[in-house]
């Protein structure tokens, strides 16, 4: 049985941690690369580093400091934000990450997640689904939740997944920085749409709201605020996973 995997996220803006509520009200969180190698020490099974600058020169800075923190960690990481094409997707691969995560530019142009699948592999492929709910279900949003697309977000996820993408990475905008706990809804609903990894992300409280992410069907649960904080540690939550009989590396 795979062990499920606990999953801290690190938002970066213009070189610095941050997090906030809802996708706002930013507050900054220190230094990037030292949150992912102290993560990594504490038995993170993984890393998702999430760009949220814009324009070249922050795409610079970007690539330096993830390979600086390539350096550094020794379990996957995962970045996203501003992949756009093919290039960014192999920059970030050639700066140390191990896997892309791309969300605006592949609703805008869904042929985006074939291209990289044909090119790097559904291994390296992380499509990320930005959802609220809507109509009695969820509709994906793009441009960092701040755009709605129409799109039914658990029909989104299995196109992805048929063009290729390797795993999703699932928020909940309803959730996100809450800590009232995940929309297990949405995670049992997009975990039985498809067949590859679901990341649950958006509203962990504490390690027993991860626990019911991994229950419902994720195979990790990603969460920000309560580790920054100090309210969890990696360890904390995987021994409630371990509690609930759920499979994970200790």
């Amino acid at each position: 049985m795979l062990r499920r995997r606990i999953v801290p996220c690190l938002d970066v803006r213009r070189g610095r941690l941050v997090k906030g509520i809802r996708f706002r009200d930013l507050r900054d969180r220190g230094d990037p690369v030292d949150a992912a190698a102290r993560y990594a020490e504490a038995g993170a099974d993984e890393i998702v580093w999430l760009n949220i600058s814009a324009g070249e020169e922050a795409w610079a800075e970007l690539l330096r400091a993830v390979e600086r923190a390539a350096r550094r960690v020794d379990v996957p990481l995962c970045v996203g934000g501003g992949v756009d094409g093919l290039e960014r997707a192999r920059d970030l691969l050639l700066a140390g990450a191990d896997k892309v995560s791309v969300n605006t530019a592949a609703l805008d142009r869904p042929g985006l997640v074939t291209e990289l699948a044909a090119h790097l592999g559904s291994q390296c492929v992380v499509v990320a689904v930005d959802a609220a709910r809507a109509n009695g279900g969820w509709e994906a949003h793009a441009a960092g939740g701040g755009r709605p697309t129409g799109r039914d977000a658990v029909a989104w996820s299995r196109e992805a997944v048929e063009r290729g993408a390797g795993e999703l990475l699932v928020t909940s905008i309803d959730a996100d920085g809450g800590r009232a706990g995940y929309d297990l809804d949405l995670i049992a609903a997009v975990s039985s749409a498809v067949d590859v990894p679901v990341v649950a992300s958006g509203g962990a409280g504490g390690p027993a709201d991860m626990a019911a992410a991994l229950s419902a069907g994720a195979s990790a649960a990603l969460a920000a605020s309560i580790f920054h904080d100090g309210q969890a540690t990696v360890a904390d939550v995987k021994q409630e996973a371990a509690a609930c009989g759920l499979p994970v590396r200790l």
